[in-house]
């Protein structure tokens, strides 16, 4: 089960929606990875189901590793069930 005991009240509520879509939107430092990637992992262990896959996009390739290392340390063989990868968006036309 994932940890959430290190969350402040904003964070846990950000976890634990479950009202549709979320946009999770703070500043440098606040924990937004850590937020993202417990969301994740909870959703994964919630559903069990290998035809559940979640897709999610980041900015960084630096970003992307940390989160995919994260997540598969809270649900061990999830790998095959989350695509983390960078956004590329090429501004050249």
């Amino acid at each position: 089960m994932v940890d959430l005991s290190t969350l402040n009240d904003r964070q846990l509520e950000a976890v634990r929606w479950n009202g549709g879509p979320l946009l999770v939107l703070a500043g440098p430092g606040s924990g937004k990875t850590t937020v993202l990637t417990k969301r994740i992992a909870c959703l994964l262990e919630q559903s069990s189901s290998d035809h559940f896959r979640i897709l999610a996009l980041t900015f960084t390739n630096k970003a992307a590793s940390e989160m995919r290392n994260r997540i598969e340390a809270f649900v061990p063989g999830s790998g095959n069930r989350v695509l983390l990868e960078r956004f590329l968006h090429e501004l050249n036309r």
